[in-house]
Parts: structure tokens; C-alpha cells; sequence
């Protein structure tokens, strides 16, 4: 396994190292780098050797982390790791696998990197990032989404989720005990994030959770009405034409 530190502090990115080791000595360092212009210049050599796995300083000397994902449209996974916990909702949208605040707890590191290596076995690079998209996409939903309650970020447990809707332009997440938060998501991105076992899309407004059904009525003319709870403020009607994978799904 390939590791990549991108990290301006000197100490650091050593004791960085190290607890990498810790974890498992056979990890092998193959560069650390201490800003955002000089891990661009490492990506654009012909011979650059590409990594599993990124540690990433979202604070480094020249710029935000964030830059080089966006120049380079990075797939290779990154755990980011800062002593400001403000960025934790940009990481999330990222490729990221974990979050981790400096000073790094060694239990913390050996989790995320426990995380990562569930999701993929590292092969060859360019079969490695393949193999991972495919994992990530097929069998890795979130269990939990960062919000923004008032000037505090906020962590979600999908199981407190109840439903999420789209109203004035803005999508929501609405939780079990009738609070609700917005998200910079669209339903279309929702749907890809989540466990389809779990979540439906009965509408072009909402998408619901299986365990917040209570009941479903179904009217003259084919309307079907799905009661959830907490209520939402308007009805809830299944589109005529998800009417029966609706009911497909119910049945899974």
C-alpha cells in the first residue's frame, strides 16, 4: 500500500509517518509534500508515481488543500487532516474517507485507515481507482450527513432521517423528532448517496425512509397518499408512473 502525505509542517508530516508505521510498517511513505503548488507539480510529472491513499493538510503554505482536488480532479481517496474542524462539510463532499484534527490520535488515524481499506484492496493504481469507484458507488452509502445548525456544523445519523424534500428551491432533510436542516444537495444527488433499500423517491419533492412510512391510502382514480411521520406540510402523493416500483419496493 502506496501513502501520499501532503502536509507543511515538518514535524508533522514525520510523526504523520510514523503513526502510519505504527499501523503497519509495510505502508509504504512515498513522498510528503508541504504545499499545493508543488503536489501539482508532482502529478504533472510522466513518472509520477500515483498513491492508494492521500493524507491531506487542508491548511497548507500556499493555499487551501481543497485546490489541488480541484485542479486535478483527484479519484484517489483522501483522509484530510487539520487542527480546524470549519472545512469538515466541504471535505464531506469531496473523495474523502475521514476527517481527522490535529493533534492526530493514533486510534483515530488506524480507523480511517481501517475505513478505507474495507472499501478498497489496493491493486494496480489504475485498477485500484476502477475498483473503487465501483465499491464506493454499489456498496458504500453515508450513514451520516454534516448539516448547519445555525453557526454550529452538525453531524445526521441517516437512521434519524425521516425524509427529504425539495421546497422554495432548497433542499431539506426533515429527522424523526420534526427538525429539519438544509442540504447543498440535490434529490438526484441524495438518491446516489444513500441506501435504496432504505429511501424512495415517491415524488419530484420528496424522497422517503422506509421506517417513517405509517401508512398508505389509495384514493379514486389511482392516487396513492403516503402518511409519514412527522407529517410534512404538504401531501404526499407516489407519481402514477412510481407507482409500482413503489409498491415493488415495499416488498423487497
Amino acid at each position: 500500500m502506496k501513502v501520499l502525505i501532503i502536509e507543511d509542517e515538518g514535524q508533522t508530516a514525520e510523526r504523520l509517518e510514523n503513526l502510519v508505521h505504527k499501523y503497519d510498517k509495510t505502508i509504504r511513505v512515498i513522498d510528503k509534500i508541504p504545499s499545493v503548488e508543488k503536489t501539482l507539480a508532482y502529478f504533472a510529472k510522466d513518472d509520477a508515481e500515483l498513491p492508494d491513499l492521500i493524507f491531506m493538510d487542508i491548511h497548507l503554505e500556499d493555499d487551501l488543500g481543497f485546490r489541488i482536488l480541484e485542479e486535478l480532479k483527484l479519484t484517489i481517496p483522501v483522509i484530510f487532516t487539520t487542527a480546524f474542524n470549519e472545512y469538515a462539510l466541504r471535505a464531506f463532499k469531496t473523495f474523502s474517507i475521514d476527517y481527522l484534527l490535529k493533534p492526530i490520535d493514533y486510534q483515530e488515524l488506524s480507523d480511517a485507515i481501517d475505513k478505507f481499506k474495507s472499501i478498497v484492496k489496493p491493486t494496480l493504481a489504475t485498477d485500484r481507482l476502477d475498483q473503487f469507484l465501483e465499491n464506493y458507488r454499489q456498496s458504500t452509502y453515508k450513514d451520516r450527513f454534516m448539516v448547519t445548525a445555525g453557526t454550529r456544523l452538525q453531524s445526521i445519523s441517516v437512521a434519524q432521517i425521516a425524509y427529504f424534500s425539495y421546497e422554495r428551491k432548497t433542499t431539506l432533510v426533515n429527522t424523526a423528532d420534526g427538525k429539519f436542516y438544509s442540504l447543498d444537495y440535490s434529490l438526484e444527488k441524495l438518491l446516489e448517496m444513500v441506501d435504496p433499500r432504505q429511501f424512495f423517491r415517491v415524488n419530484r419533492t420528496y424522497v422517503v425512509s422506509m421506517p417513517a412510512i405509517r401508512s398508505i391510502n389509495q384514493h379514486p382514480r389511482g392516487k396513492m397518499v403516503v402518511e409519514i411521520e412527522p407529517n410534512p406540510r404538504n401531501e404526499v402523493c407516489v407519481s402514477i408512473d412510481r407507482i409500482t416500483a413503489f409498491k415493488e419496493w415495499l416488498g423487497k
